[in-house]
């Protein structure tokens, strides 16, 4: 398991350094600053040294030396702020543009995803990677930026000098070193899996977050706040003791490395006043020599720091580079069609389809639906219609068998030119966070605003968008409560006839809409429909007596297929359907 976790571990830091292969010069500059600041830094102690080692005694100090030195003093500590200033700027734009590039790849395989991914793995997960993994890693980064680079130098730096002032105390000094080593290895590697599991467990609390509080009306209405706040205090008790246990582990580092610090500080500087009693070292040296072992061990505190931050971030850098990872959906082949002007002719040719291999759904499945045809979709729940719906629009391809669109497998079509010629309005509506105009152009980005109102007033919207505060430019949301389900189902109405496509699918497009509104609203679909061939999935029976077709399923299997005055006819499971709901 360990194996596998280091295994895993450095092949995210090669991803994360072949991702900071594009800032080869922004990191030149940052190292050649970190070489200005520590070599600067390092010089200041010699001159304090030298400054020392010209008071002699009362009455015997050299004051215009002195003065000399600590105006190089002021000068050095000067350009060293300001290069670490500018070296923190670097640091910054560094770390967030590789943030921002992996955001964008994620965000980009999102978009070319199977929705079989998007269907099988919680939205809040998703949220959770793209949001608090991506912060955590660019935390990390500048973590590691700001105190590796002048961490490493500044190790170097002090040995060079230590070794040029007394390779005996020195010696004393990196026998040492080792102790801080093996204490930071032996955290670090504790650390990672601790990250690891924190970050997996923050995800699938913020997919609980982001399940319940859009749908608190639901969970009200049916009591189910304690069973919810249990199910939250039972994740969020996880997220804790994984963060107490991950935090524990690596603030182990901080008092560990300074008490070994400690030690080499005493041990230099014991040697250092033997040294200096036997005249192998001044005063001035060896006070040069005790600044050096303070800044020759504080960078192992920083870095051990560091590392423990870093094994979060690579942690974090891992599930996002997961989520890049995911094989997107076959992606159209070199030599498929573009679909110009469909004319609408859609066969299903023996098709087949399940969502996972043991569970058949759709079986064997064969229909011919002519150009301008308004085929009905009807059948209990579950029983394929709205899978039928998503194989037309290549959401999912078939197993078995093939959708012909005017003579072409769809599969040899490019998505988008097939999905420009088709309209959807679906049970579940969706509106961006935009004004209202934006959302109705959505089809049709270069609609103008009449061609936008006269859709409106097409799909009876126009009216109550008049009486919104601003109007067209009211902006709305997903889940805004100014709207009603109603109202939100008639905007994609208004958005599907806008643009009006050759094909059309209707799935429940006039579920929560009122009685009166539909029949007015089913008049204007009529018209809208004249030509074009349409889908319709319908619980309602009477909303579909006028198609061309109507495909009556149950198990994934077309049973019926007819007119509604022939299939009432033929006294079927239509006709059963026709019977229960008109019962009364």
């Amino acid at each position: 398991m360990a194996k596998r976790d280091t295994k895993a571990q450095m092949q995210t830091v090669r991803r994360v350094l072949r991702g900071l292969a594009a800032y080869k010069k922004w990191l030149a500059l940052t190292l050649l600053l970190a070489v200005v600041t520590v070599a600067l830094t390092l010089y200041i102690p010699i001159l304090t040294g030298r400054a020392i080692d010209r008071i002699e005694g009362a009455g015997r100090v050299d004051f215009s030396a002195v003065t000399r030195i600590l105006l190089t003093v002021g000068i050095s500590a000067a350009v060293t702020a300001l290069a670490q200033w500018i070296m923190s700027a670097v640091h910054n734009k560094i770390a967030f543009e590789v943030v921002v590039d992996i955001r964008n790849r994620a965000i980009e395989r999102i978009e070319h995803l199977p929705l079989a991914y998007l269907d099988s793995h919680p939205a809040g997960d998703t949220v959770s990677r793209m949001i608090s993994d991506a912060d955590q890693l660019a935390d990390g980064l500048l973590l590691g930026f700001t105190q590796l680079f002048t961490g490493v130098l500044t190790i170097l730096g002090t040995l060079g000098f230590m070794l040029s002032i007394h390779p005996g105390i020195t010696l004393v000094v990196l026998l040492m070193t080792p102790l801080s080593l093996f204490a930071a290895a032996f955290i670090a590697k504790r650390t990672y899996s601790l990250f690891q599991t924190q970050a997996e467990t923050r995800a699938q609390q913020t997919a609980l977050i982001n399940e319940t509080i859009p749908n608190q009306k639901i969970v009200q209405a049916f009591g189910h706040e304690a069973e919810t706040m249990r199910e939250f205090d039972e994740v969020n008790q996880r997220l804790a003791d994984a963060s107490r246990r991950a935090t524990f582990y690596s603030s182990l580092t901080n008092p560990v490395t300074r008490f070994i610090n400690a030690l080499v500080y005493a041990a230099v500087g014991l040697t250092g006043a033997l040294a200096a009693v036997r005249g192998a070292v001044s005063v001035g040296e060896l006070s040069c020599f005790l600044s050096y072992a303070n800044q020759y061990t504080k960078p192992f505190n920083e870095i051990s720091g560091v590392v423990t931050e870093l094994q979060n971030a690579l942690a974090c850098a891992a599930r996002m580079y997961a989520l890049i990872d995911q094989t997107p959906e076959t992606p159209d082949a070199p030599d498929a069609k573009v679909l110009e002007q469909a004319k609408g002719e859609i066969d299903f040719a023996d098709i087949s389809f399940s969502y996972t291999p043991d569970r058949p759904l759709i079986s064997h499945c064969t229909v011919h639906v002519k150009a301008g045809q308004r085929v009905a979709i009807v059948g209990p729940t579950g029983c394929g219609k709205t899978t039928l719906i998503n194989l037309i629009m290549r959401f999912y391809d078939v197993n078995d068998g093939a959708i012909l669109a005017d003579g072409t497998d769809l599969r040899e079509i490019t998505r988008h030119s097939l999905r420009q010629n088709i309209g959807m309005v679906l049970q579940e509506t969706w509106l961006k966070n935009a004004t209202v105009r934006d959302n109705i152009r959505m089809g049709m980005p270069d609609a103008t605003d009449e061609q936008v109102i006269a859709a409106a007033k097409a799909a009876h919207a126009h009216s109550f968008i008049r009486r919104l505060p601003q109007g067209y430019d009211t902006v709305i949301s997903d889940r805004s409560g100014a709207l009603s389900q109603g109202q939100r189902q008639l905007l994609c109405i208004a958005r599907l006839m806008l643009s009006l496509p050759p094909m059309l699918i209707l799935d429940e497009a006039t579920s929560s809409i009122d009685t009166r509104t539909e029949q007015k609203i089913q008049s204007a679909f009529r018209k809208m429909m004249q030509g074009r061939t349409s889908f319709i999935v319908a619980h309602r029976l009477s909303t579909i007596r006028s198609a061309d077709l109507i495909l009556v399923m149950q198990n994934g299997h077309i049973i019926e297929q007819g007119t509604h005055e022939s299939l009432l006819a033929a006294g079927g499971f239509y006709a059963e359907l026709h019977r229960a709901q008109y019962r009364e």
